[in-house]
């Protein structure tokens, strides 16, 4: 807390984020509520049908970030086509999931939807690319950092679904 104290006092109140993922000891989980730095939230980190996950939307707290997945994820389509099948059918329970839905708009709406301070999804999710857009696959080299959007996809129609979205889940303004 003092480098983050002092760092405050040298360039100012600084909007930051806590990445809270992974094993957390407490020590870490008490740096984080002391800073009031807002938490992450990955929602694809929800859906593990083994055990109650603090992933779940109903567990976020307003002070908290939400991804449908970072960059360090598969895309969400990605992950749902590798999903183990209990932890499909959990997510497809809590997304309303039927076949002909589209996993990727789900979790994105549900993102949208909770009570997140912040959402942020990637550009994948929303035009629904699979794996072969991902970003980054951790502790592994070449082929990270590549994709790039093709402006051909940044439709009139894309925009419009993204505008609707956030103002049914008062995102906008």
């Amino acid at each position: 807390m003092a480098l983050f104290r002092e760092m405050e006092k040298k360039i100012g109140k600084k909007q930051i984020i806590a990445e809270d993922l992974g094993f957390l000891t407490p020590s870490v989980i008490q740096m984080v509520k002391d800073s009031g730095f807002p938490g992450m939230k990955v929602l694809q980190f929800a859906f593990d049908s083994r055990e109650a996950s603090d992933y779940m939307p109903y567990n976020y707290s307003h002070n908290c970030v939400v991804y449908t997945g970072t960059h360090d994820n598969e895309t969400t389509a990605g992950w749902y086509m590798h999903l183990p099948e209990d932890d499909k059918r959990l997510a497809d329970s809590f997304l309303n999931l039927h076949s002909e839905d589209e996993p990727a708009w789900e979790m994105i709406r549900t993102a949208l939807a909770s009570v997140a301070d912040t959402a942020i999804i990637p550009m994948q999710d929303y035009i629904g690319l699979g794996n072969e857009a991902r970003m980054n696959t951790p502790s592994t080299l070449g082929g990270n950092w590549e994709w790039r959007i093709e402006k051909e996809v940044l439709t009139g129609n894309l925009a419009k679904r993204i505008k609707s979205l956030c103002e049914i889940c008062g995102r906008c303004g």
